[in-house]
């Protein structure tokens, strides 16, 4: 029997984002976005002890923009999603895939030695992993 090839997170994240600081205005940071063309910003932590946020453009949307807030009003740590779900580089896309989807989470840092060096999306999951797999069968 032949087994599955392996891959892993570190395989197909981005590697590439953007980070912000917690105390910017919504305002600032959908500039920041609309520059990056992202629709996700890390979140800095504020000391060594403190733990990364995610600000999504869905975040800015159901809790801004559908509330009818002030952009230039509302700060990052007030909608950010903190502390996020982070995965180990080496962790297999499968069980990456079922983490993401148990939560129903549309991102996940990957984090080594308590520093971000990627993001995962489902899209990446399928469209860079679940190929790679295929192609080895």
């Amino acid at each position: 029997m032949k087994s599955k090839k392996r891959i892993y997170v570190k395989d197909i994240m981005k590697t590439s984002f953007g980070t912000i600081d917690r105390n910017t205005t919504i305002a600032e940071a959908l500039l920041e976005m609309k520059r990056l063309k992202t629709s996700i910003l890390v979140v800095d932590k504020r000391d060594k002890d403190d733990e990364y946020g995610l600000l999504l453009v869905s975040d800015i949307a159901r809790q801004v923009l559908a509330k009818d807030r002030a952009s230039s009003r509302v700060n990052t740590y007030e909608i950010m999603t903190k502390p996020t779900v982070c995965v180990d580089p080496n962790m297999d896309i499968r069980y990456c895939s079922r983490l993401m989807s148990t939560f129903n989470l549309m991102r996940v840092l990957v984090i080594k030695d308590k520093e971000i060096i990627g993001t995962v999306n489902p899209s990446a999951l399928v469209l860079e992993g679940l190929t790679a797999i295929e192609a080895s069968d």
